[in-house]
């Protein structure tokens, strides 16, 4: 049977219900929120009240996605889903170089060294520390997907090497993949790569995608197999173009099976518990209606259901 990890154990990927496909749920005091403050997000009550009221609008699974050693907290992350019934996936894996220094160890460790430690991340548990200190202390919560990053500059030997690291515990343990792009940037290399190396491209999800104004771009990355992660709606400026709506129209009816949506809410500015709008609620409000007002409404449940739980389930029983 499909399962999905999460923080708090397996689940059947039925049990998934409406999902937020990419999000920022804790992101603790570290190297990211030095240059960015707002990026903080690790008030365990501010966040529980902002899923509280995502669950009391039908939410159900959310996936964060700050990965090993750059703010993430794995027992926040559990002690959230505790209080609020948000079945969250959490992540390993490596994001953009920008977020970790010069001297990290990212940089220093082998394609082996490296695929052991997500792997142990998915199939031990993450490390109460996060790999901070000397003492590792693993935790009974384990990783539900493995994540990896490039940006603008061309894909660098070194990101090269994460492709592989991630790829291989993707192969050995059947742990989802999900990438972050500068605004769809080499999101087509990206695919080829997986492929490449064999990852199972129904468990591959490309994030940011909307931010990429080029339709045929799109087509061409959707007929690959691979899937996409939207979650720009909120961000487009009233009386403008809405980028991500005019993409949902023409690519849902041809790939309605490949589309899914988030919110990557990093910045607690967007959260109703910061004081900050438009609140993590926006998907099933605001989102909801605009898909109904423009005749999309019948994609809801692929775009927020179905999608997401055939994504993030495992590709192979482990």
């Amino acid at each position: 049977m499909a399962f999905i990890r999460t923080v708090l154990g397996d689940i059947p990927a039925t049990q998934a219900g409406i999902t937020y496909a990419h999000e920022h749920l804790i992101i603790e005091e570290s190297f990211p929120t030095l240059a960015n403050p707002d990026f903080l997000l690790n008030d365990v009550d501010k966040v529980a009240h902002e899923l509280t009221r995502v669950y009391g609008a039908g939410g159900r699974t959310m996936v964060d996605t700050m990965p090993a050693n750059c703010g993430r907290n794995v027992l926040k992350l559990a002690d959230v889903s505790r209080r609020t019934g948000i079945q969250i996936i959490a992540p390993t894996g490596i994001h953009l170089e920008q977020y970790y220094p010069l001297s990290h160890w990212r940089y220093k460790y082998s394609e082996d060294q490296l695929t052991r430690l997500f792997m142990a991340d998915v199939i031990e548990g993450i490390d109460a520390f996060d790999y901070n200190g000397p003492i590792l202390a693993r935790t009974p919560h384990k990783a539900g997907m493995v994540k990896l990053a490039t940006g603008d500059d061309p894909i660098t030997p070194h990101q090269e090497l994460i492709f592989r690291a991630v790829v291989n515990t993707h192969l050995e343990t059947g742990v989802p993949i999900l990438t972050h792009t500068n605004s769809g940037l080499h999101a087509l290399e990206q695919a080829e790569r997986f492929a490449k190396l064999g990852a199972n491209l129904r468990h591959v999800v490309i994030s940011h995608m909307d931010r990429h104004p080029d339709l045929a771009y799109h087509r061409d990355l959707l007929q690959t197999g691979i899937r996409v992660e939207f979650d720009s709606a909120f961000r487009w400026k009233t009386g403008d173009d809405n980028q991500t709506f005019r993409l949902l129209e023409a690519l849902l009816p041809d790939f309605p099976d490949q589309i899914t949506a988030g919110m990557d809410a990093a910045r607690n500015t967007y959260w109703q518990s910061y004081g900050g709008k438009p609140g993590l609620t926006y998907l099933m409000t605001t989102f909801l209606d605009e898909l109904n007002k423009r005749g999309l409404g019948d994609y809801w449940n692929r775009l927020m259901i179905d999608n997401p739980a055939a994504l993030y389930s495992f590709s192979q029983p482990q």
